[in-house]
Protein backbone atom coordinates (compact mmCIF):
# COMPACT_ATOMS: atom_id res chain seq x y z
CA UNK A 1 0.00 0.00 0.00
CA UNK A 2 1.33 3.48 -1.15
CA UNK A 3 1.60 5.37 2.02
CA UNK A 4 1.11 9.34 1.90
CA UNK A 5 3.21 12.39 2.48
CA UNK A 6 1.76 12.43 5.92
CA UNK A 7 2.20 9.36 6.78
CA UNK A 8 6.13 9.81 5.66
CA UNK A 9 6.49 13.14 7.03
CA UNK A 10 5.64 11.68 10.42
CA UNK A 11 8.68 9.45 10.45
CA UNK A 12 10.46 12.99 11.30
CA UNK A 13 8.64 14.07 13.95
CA UNK A 14 10.58 12.84 16.74
CA UNK A 15 13.93 14.40 15.34
CA UNK A 16 15.63 17.79 14.72
CA UNK A 17 16.55 19.31 12.21
CA UNK A 18 19.35 21.80 11.37
CA UNK A 19 19.13 23.92 8.26
CA UNK A 20 22.57 25.35 7.50
CA UNK A 21 21.99 28.32 5.33
CA UNK A 22 18.38 28.19 5.38
CA UNK A 23 17.02 31.36 4.95
CA UNK A 24 17.43 31.48 0.75
CA UNK A 25 15.16 30.15 -1.35
CA UNK A 26 14.87 26.86 -1.01
CA UNK A 27 15.55 26.83 2.73
CA UNK A 28 12.76 29.14 4.31
CA UNK A 29 10.30 26.94 1.98
CA UNK A 30 12.07 23.83 3.49
CA UNK A 31 11.70 25.04 6.86
CA UNK A 32 8.01 26.00 6.32
CA UNK A 33 7.34 22.15 4.98
CA UNK A 34 8.90 20.54 8.16
CA UNK A 35 7.14 22.72 10.35
CA UNK A 36 3.35 22.10 9.16
CA UNK A 37 4.78 18.59 8.96
CA UNK A 38 5.46 18.77 13.06
CA UNK A 39 8.34 19.07 12.84
CA UNK A 40 11.25 20.63 15.22
CA UNK A 41 13.41 22.62 12.75
CA UNK A 42 16.36 25.43 13.16
CA UNK A 43 17.62 27.70 10.22
CA UNK A 44 21.07 29.22 10.95
CA UNK A 45 22.36 31.43 8.00
CA UNK A 46 24.60 34.32 7.97
CA UNK A 47 22.09 36.38 5.84
CA UNK A 48 25.01 37.68 3.18
CA UNK A 49 23.22 35.91 0.43
CA UNK A 50 20.07 37.32 -0.65
CA UNK A 51 20.01 39.67 2.43
CA UNK A 52 18.06 42.69 3.35
CA UNK A 53 20.51 45.01 3.49
CA UNK A 54 22.07 44.11 -0.06
CA UNK A 55 18.74 43.90 -1.57
CA UNK A 56 18.42 47.76 -0.25
CA UNK A 57 21.38 49.06 -1.82
CA UNK A 58 20.24 46.75 -5.50
CA UNK A 59 18.90 48.79 -8.49
CA UNK A 60 18.98 52.22 -6.63
CA UNK A 61 17.13 53.64 -9.87
CA UNK A 62 14.48 51.26 -9.20
CA UNK A 63 12.79 51.82 -5.38
CA UNK A 64 9.51 49.37 -6.38
CA UNK A 65 11.95 46.70 -7.27
CA UNK A 66 13.76 47.41 -3.94
CA UNK A 67 10.71 47.15 -1.97
CA UNK A 68 9.13 44.48 -3.85
CA UNK A 69 12.40 42.02 -2.75
CA UNK A 70 12.66 43.56 0.88
CA UNK A 71 8.26 42.44 1.12
CA UNK A 72 9.90 39.05 -0.01
CA UNK A 73 12.45 38.59 2.32
CA UNK A 74 10.43 39.99 5.29
CA UNK A 75 7.82 37.24 4.25
CA UNK A 76 10.23 34.47 4.50
CA UNK A 77 10.87 35.62 8.36
CA UNK A 78 7.45 36.43 9.17
CA UNK A 79 6.17 33.05 7.87
CA UNK A 80 9.15 31.06 9.01
CA UNK A 81 8.05 32.73 12.31
CA UNK A 82 4.70 32.09 12.39
CA UNK A 83 5.09 28.27 12.08
CA UNK A 84 7.22 28.41 15.14
CA UNK A 85 10.90 27.76 13.04
CA UNK A 86 13.54 28.72 15.48
CA UNK A 87 16.71 30.68 13.99
CA UNK A 88 19.97 31.72 14.72
CA UNK A 89 22.12 34.48 12.84
CA UNK A 90 25.53 32.54 12.47
CA UNK A 91 27.99 32.70 10.05
CA UNK A 92 28.83 28.59 9.25
CA UNK A 93 31.83 29.86 8.30
CA UNK A 94 33.21 30.12 12.01
CA UNK A 95 33.56 26.42 13.37
CA UNK A 96 33.11 27.73 17.28
CA UNK A 97 29.64 29.82 16.16
CA UNK A 98 28.40 26.51 14.30
CA UNK A 99 29.44 24.47 17.14
CA UNK A 100 27.52 26.49 19.39
CA UNK A 101 24.29 25.96 17.64
CA UNK A 102 25.10 22.21 17.37
CA UNK A 103 25.95 21.90 20.83
CA UNK A 104 22.34 24.13 21.46
CA UNK A 105 20.11 22.32 19.12
CA UNK A 106 21.51 19.19 19.19
CA UNK A 107 20.03 18.34 15.48
CA UNK A 108 19.59 14.52 14.68
CA UNK A 109 19.41 15.51 10.64
CA UNK A 110 21.48 18.49 9.21
CA UNK A 111 20.80 20.19 5.42
CA UNK A 112 23.34 22.14 4.26
CA UNK A 113 22.16 24.52 1.76
CA UNK A 114 24.54 27.43 2.05
CA UNK A 115 25.65 28.58 -1.05
CA UNK A 116 25.67 31.54 -2.99
CA UNK A 117 22.80 32.54 -5.62
CA UNK A 118 23.67 31.42 -8.91
CA UNK A 119 26.37 30.35 -11.50
CA UNK A 120 26.41 33.62 -13.01
CA UNK A 121 27.06 35.20 -9.30
CA UNK A 122 29.44 32.20 -8.58
CA UNK A 123 31.71 33.51 -11.97
CA UNK A 124 32.03 37.21 -10.73
CA UNK A 125 32.82 36.32 -7.31
CA UNK A 126 34.40 32.67 -7.14
CA UNK A 127 36.19 32.86 -3.84
CA UNK A 128 33.19 34.27 -2.11
CA UNK A 129 31.35 30.95 -3.78
CA UNK A 130 34.01 28.46 -2.88
CA UNK A 131 34.07 29.82 0.79
CA UNK A 132 30.07 30.09 1.96
CA UNK A 133 29.52 26.39 0.13
CA UNK A 134 33.07 24.82 0.94
CA UNK A 135 34.17 26.18 4.21
CA UNK A 136 30.76 25.78 5.56
CA UNK A 137 30.43 22.41 4.20
CA UNK A 138 33.92 21.60 5.50
CA UNK A 139 32.55 22.69 9.38
CA UNK A 140 28.89 20.81 8.66
CA UNK A 141 30.80 17.28 7.65
CA UNK A 142 33.27 17.41 10.99
CA UNK A 143 30.65 18.54 13.20
CA UNK A 144 28.21 15.41 11.48
CA UNK A 145 31.15 12.96 12.30
CA UNK A 146 32.37 14.37 15.57
CA UNK A 147 27.66 14.23 16.66
CA UNK A 148 27.91 11.18 14.55
CA UNK A 149 25.82 8.92 17.49
CA UNK A 150 23.15 11.42 16.86
CA UNK A 151 23.33 11.91 13.46
CA UNK A 152 20.84 10.13 10.85
CA UNK A 153 21.44 12.07 7.97
CA UNK A 154 23.54 15.05 6.19
CA UNK A 155 21.18 16.35 3.08
CA UNK A 156 23.62 17.98 0.51
CA UNK A 157 21.53 20.37 -1.75
CA UNK A 158 23.74 20.38 -4.44
CA UNK A 159 22.21 21.15 -8.62
CA UNK A 160 21.49 19.44 -12.19
CA UNK A 161 24.59 21.45 -13.57
CA UNK A 162 26.84 18.83 -12.06
CA UNK A 163 25.71 16.67 -15.27
CA UNK A 164 27.08 19.46 -17.92
CA UNK A 165 25.81 19.24 -21.20
CA UNK A 166 23.56 17.03 -21.43
CA UNK A 167 24.35 14.53 -24.12
CA UNK A 168 21.34 13.25 -24.65
CA UNK A 169 17.68 14.60 -24.16
CA UNK A 170 17.54 13.07 -20.27
CA UNK A 171 20.24 12.32 -17.48
CA UNK A 172 19.53 9.97 -14.25
CA UNK A 173 21.61 9.29 -11.25
CA UNK A 174 23.76 7.24 -12.99
CA UNK A 175 24.74 9.34 -15.82
CA UNK A 176 28.69 10.67 -14.94
CA UNK A 177 28.75 14.34 -14.44
CA UNK A 178 31.00 16.34 -16.27
CA UNK A 179 30.33 20.40 -14.68
CA UNK A 180 31.31 23.35 -16.21
CA UNK A 181 32.25 26.70 -14.30
CA UNK A 182 32.68 27.79 -11.11
CA UNK A 183 29.28 26.95 -9.49
CA UNK A 184 28.79 23.81 -11.20
CA UNK A 185 32.16 22.15 -10.20
CA UNK A 186 31.86 23.83 -6.43
CA UNK A 187 28.87 21.65 -6.22
CA UNK A 188 30.38 18.82 -7.40
CA UNK A 189 33.11 18.97 -5.10
CA UNK A 190 31.10 18.94 -2.26
CA UNK A 191 28.88 16.06 -3.45
CA UNK A 192 32.43 14.11 -3.33
CA UNK A 193 33.35 15.16 -0.13
CA UNK A 194 29.90 14.26 1.51
CA UNK A 195 29.94 10.76 -0.51
CA UNK A 196 33.97 10.20 0.65
CA UNK A 197 33.05 10.98 4.99
CA UNK A 198 29.92 8.67 3.67
CA UNK A 199 32.59 5.88 3.19
CA UNK A 200 35.28 6.68 5.42
CA UNK A 201 33.44 7.07 8.56
CA UNK A 202 30.05 5.67 8.19
CA UNK A 203 28.13 8.98 8.36
CA UNK A 204 24.61 8.83 6.61
CA UNK A 205 24.19 10.99 3.36
CA UNK A 206 22.03 11.83 1.42
CA UNK A 207 22.31 14.61 -2.07
CA UNK A 208 19.86 16.58 -4.18
CA UNK A 209 19.71 17.60 -7.60
CA UNK A 210 17.00 20.13 -7.97
CA UNK A 211 16.46 21.92 -11.67
CA UNK A 212 15.74 25.62 -12.90
CA UNK A 213 13.28 25.90 -9.81
CA UNK A 214 10.69 28.82 -9.38
CA UNK A 215 8.70 30.18 -6.64
CA UNK A 216 7.40 32.38 -4.34
CA UNK A 217 9.07 34.43 -2.56
CA UNK A 218 12.55 34.20 -4.94
CA UNK A 219 14.79 36.72 -4.92
CA UNK A 220 17.37 35.19 -6.95
CA UNK A 221 17.08 36.63 -10.44
CA UNK A 222 16.18 33.12 -11.80
CA UNK A 223 14.70 33.52 -15.53
CA UNK A 224 11.38 32.71 -14.15
CA UNK A 225 11.68 35.77 -11.74
CA UNK A 226 13.17 37.81 -14.38
CA UNK A 227 10.66 37.23 -17.36
CA UNK A 228 7.76 38.02 -15.02
CA UNK A 229 9.68 41.13 -14.05
CA UNK A 230 10.53 42.38 -16.75
CA UNK A 231 6.82 41.75 -18.38
CA UNK A 232 5.10 43.88 -15.51
CA UNK A 233 7.62 47.03 -16.29
CA UNK A 234 7.46 47.37 -19.77
CA UNK A 235 10.49 45.36 -21.15
CA UNK A 236 10.67 42.62 -23.47
CA UNK A 237 11.42 38.83 -22.68
CA UNK A 238 14.68 38.17 -24.43
CA UNK A 239 14.74 34.78 -26.06
CA UNK A 240 18.33 33.80 -26.91
CA UNK A 241 17.75 31.07 -30.08
CA UNK A 242 14.03 32.13 -30.41
CA UNK A 243 13.77 30.45 -26.63
CA UNK A 244 14.77 26.82 -27.93
CA UNK A 245 17.00 26.26 -24.85
CA UNK A 246 15.28 23.53 -22.58
CA UNK A 247 15.08 23.39 -19.02
CA UNK A 248 13.82 20.87 -16.21
CA UNK A 249 11.24 23.78 -14.79
CA UNK A 250 10.09 22.96 -11.25
CA UNK A 251 7.96 24.07 -8.67
CA UNK A 252 9.49 24.83 -5.56
CA UNK A 253 6.35 22.70 -3.42
CA UNK A 254 7.71 19.93 -5.49
CA UNK A 255 11.29 20.00 -4.42
CA UNK A 256 10.13 20.45 -1.03
CA UNK A 257 7.59 17.63 -1.12
CA UNK A 258 10.79 15.26 -2.29
CA UNK A 259 13.34 16.81 0.03
CA UNK A 260 10.78 15.83 2.96
CA UNK A 261 10.53 12.58 1.83
CA UNK A 262 14.25 11.67 1.38
CA UNK A 263 14.96 12.46 4.53
CA UNK A 264 12.23 10.67 6.20
CA UNK A 265 12.95 7.51 4.47
CA UNK A 266 16.66 7.99 4.29
CA UNK A 267 18.56 4.81 5.65
CA UNK A 268 20.69 6.56 8.37
CA UNK A 269 24.19 5.67 9.18
CA UNK A 270 26.13 4.18 6.34
CA UNK A 271 23.65 4.83 3.55
CA UNK A 272 24.09 6.96 0.75
CA UNK A 273 21.57 8.30 -1.55
CA UNK A 274 21.53 11.11 -4.72
CA UNK A 275 18.30 11.68 -6.19
CA UNK A 276 17.16 13.73 -8.85
CA UNK A 277 14.05 16.47 -7.42
CA UNK A 278 12.87 18.25 -10.68
CA UNK A 279 9.21 17.81 -12.58
CA UNK A 280 10.55 15.16 -14.90
CA UNK A 281 10.23 16.90 -18.25
CA UNK A 282 12.13 19.68 -19.72
CA UNK A 283 10.22 22.69 -21.47
CA UNK A 284 11.21 25.31 -23.91
CA UNK A 285 11.97 29.09 -22.38
CA UNK A 286 9.69 30.25 -25.22
CA UNK A 287 6.66 27.43 -23.18
CA UNK A 288 7.94 29.76 -20.22
CA UNK A 289 7.25 33.30 -21.35
CA UNK A 290 4.01 32.15 -23.10
CA UNK A 291 2.70 31.62 -19.70
CA UNK A 292 3.45 34.85 -18.88
CA UNK A 293 1.69 36.35 -22.18
CA UNK A 294 -1.94 34.40 -20.97
CA UNK A 295 -1.62 36.59 -17.64
CA UNK A 296 0.02 39.96 -18.92
CA UNK A 297 -0.92 39.88 -22.93
CA UNK A 298 0.75 43.11 -24.14
CA UNK A 299 4.02 41.74 -23.09
CA UNK A 300 7.14 41.72 -25.86
CA UNK A 301 9.65 39.48 -26.94
CA UNK A 302 12.90 40.43 -28.48
CA UNK A 303 14.61 37.43 -30.29
CA UNK A 304 18.74 37.07 -29.73
CA UNK A 305 21.21 34.60 -31.16
CA UNK A 306 21.87 31.97 -29.09
CA UNK A 307 25.14 32.24 -26.32
CA UNK A 308 27.43 29.76 -27.34
CA UNK A 309 28.74 29.17 -23.79
CA UNK A 310 25.23 28.37 -22.52
CA UNK A 311 24.75 24.82 -21.30
CA UNK A 312 22.43 22.33 -23.04
CA UNK A 313 19.85 21.14 -21.19
CA UNK A 314 17.02 18.23 -21.00
CA UNK A 315 15.20 16.37 -18.51
CA UNK A 316 16.00 14.88 -15.43
CA UNK A 317 14.84 11.51 -14.95
CA UNK A 318 12.55 10.66 -11.45
CA UNK A 319 12.21 6.99 -11.89
CA UNK A 320 14.75 6.17 -8.59
CA UNK A 321 12.90 9.19 -6.66
CA UNK A 322 9.14 7.62 -7.85
CA UNK A 323 10.13 4.30 -6.71
CA UNK A 324 12.45 4.65 -3.55
CA UNK A 325 10.74 7.57 -2.01
CA UNK A 326 7.16 7.33 -3.81
CA UNK A 327 7.55 10.74 -5.49
CA UNK A 328 5.42 12.62 -8.04
CA UNK A 329 5.40 16.06 -8.54
CA UNK A 330 2.09 17.72 -8.68
CA UNK A 331 3.05 20.81 -10.52
CA UNK A 332 3.75 20.98 -14.36
CA UNK A 333 4.57 24.23 -16.11
CA UNK A 334 0.88 25.39 -17.16
CA UNK A 335 0.04 24.97 -13.95
CA UNK A 336 3.28 25.73 -11.49
CA UNK A 337 3.97 28.49 -13.07
CA UNK A 338 0.90 30.15 -13.69
CA UNK A 339 -0.03 30.32 -10.08
CA UNK A 340 3.61 31.55 -9.52
CA UNK A 341 2.72 34.78 -11.92
CA UNK A 342 -0.37 35.62 -10.79
CA UNK A 343 0.91 35.28 -7.25
CA UNK A 344 3.81 38.36 -8.43
CA UNK A 345 1.26 40.48 -10.27
CA UNK A 346 -0.74 40.48 -6.70
CA UNK A 347 2.35 41.31 -4.76
CA UNK A 348 3.31 43.50 -7.31
CA UNK A 349 0.10 45.63 -7.13
CA UNK A 350 0.06 45.62 -3.14
CA UNK A 351 3.60 47.67 -3.29
CA UNK A 352 2.34 49.62 -6.19
CA UNK A 353 -0.49 50.61 -3.55
CA UNK A 354 1.53 51.24 -0.94
CA UNK A 355 3.90 53.67 -3.19
CA UNK A 356 0.73 55.39 -4.18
Amino acid sequence: MTRSFEEIASELQKDRVLLVGGAGFIGHNLAIGLSKAGVSVMVLDNLMVNSLVDNAFYDEGDLLKRKLNLHFLMSRFETMRSYGVKFRNCDARNFSDIANVFNEFKPTRVVHLAAIASSVEARKDPGKCFDLQLSTLRNVLELCRLNQKNMKTLMFLSSSTVYGDFKDAWVDETTRPRPRGIYANAKYMGERLVRTYCHTYGLGTCIIRPSALYGERCVSRRVSQIFIENALTGKPLLLEGGGSGRLDFTYVEDLIDGMIRALALHGGPTASDTFNLTYGNARSILELANTIKEIIPDVTFEFRPKAEDKPIRGTLKMDKAEDRLGFKPKWPLEKGYKKYCEWYVSEWEKVLRSNA
